[in-house]
């Protein structure tokens, strides 16, 4: 006999560790993830420069890149991927990092989970996503209005194939290839890490200890109030992509 599905709210469900493989926001876990608000300093929002909001434009992935289509709304779909991309590119600017850089770093963000098959621990998501954005190179820096060069192609698959591993758990020949796109991988697991206000346990929010970005922490409030206004947009009705847009339009992240 069959077991039925768990019910209830991501954050019950998480509580009781009966999180279904697929996983979407819903109202009452957005709920808590308003009323457990950290007591964030002041930040000083940072500005975008336009070649990084013109990307960003472009940030939503066509839903037939994603190897899964359950993943397209749910908790490592297209609003994640978005986010990720927003938040590397502040991470970006305030480290200083040149134009072309930024520009593998968001592309990098923004299809770092693409190969993703479910919202639990899907080990090995990110060396596929790799893969297939080295396969589709082409593809993917035309979709962004660029053009590939394989010396940004490499760094930011090796950013893609490690955001998914710990730092401490690097192989030697992972510890190579991150010497090779440090600063971008780095990035990378910093602004992944800072999309986690959306996960229904607090064990699970973000932790500086994990990522090595020396704005991570500034970036905390503007982290936090993406996921809850573009997590709401979506709630209330607005497509993935047209909800993180909502989210980005009210921060004036972008214009």
């Amino acid at each position: 006999m069959s077991t039925p599905l768990p019910t209830g709210s991501l954050v019950e469900l998480a509580a009781r560790k009966q999180l279904p493989h697929h996983q979407f926001t819903d109202h009452a876990t957005l709920r808590w993830i308003e009323s457990n608000r950290p007591d964030f300093p002041d930040d000083s929002p940072l500005l975008l420069r336009s070649a990084s909001q013109r990307l960003l434009h472009r940030c939503a992935l066509p839903a037939h890149w994603l190897a899964e289509p359950k993943t397209t709304d749910s908790l490592h779909g297209i609003r994640h991927g978005m986010r990720t991309a927003v938040l590397a590119a502040l991470l970006a600017e305030s480290a200083g990092m040149d134009e072309e850089d930024t520009a593998t770093l968001i592309v990098a963000a923004a299809v770092h989970d693409c190969r993703r098959l479910h919202d639990k621990d899907d080990r090995g998501h990110g060396a596929r996503a790799a893969r297939w954005l080295t396969e589709n190179q082409d593809t993917v820096w035309s979709h962004f209005g660029l053009t590939p060069i394989p010396r940004h192609v490499g760094r930011a698959a090796v950013a893609v194939r490690l955001h998914d591993l710990p730092y401490a758990a690097f192989s030697a020949d992972d510890r190579a290839d991150h010497a090779r796109s440090e600063q971008i991988s780095d990035l990378l697991k910093a602004a992944d890490a800072l999309d986690r206000y959306r996960l229904p346990k607090l064990s699970w929010w973000p932790d500086s200890a994990h990522v090595r970005a020396n704005a991570f922490d500034q970036l905390r409030t503007t982290a936090f109030d993406l996921v809850v206004s573009s997590e709401a947009a979506h709630l209330a009705g607005a497509e993935s992509a047209e909800a993180v847009f909502t989210a980005l339009e009210q921060r004036e992240l972008i214009t």
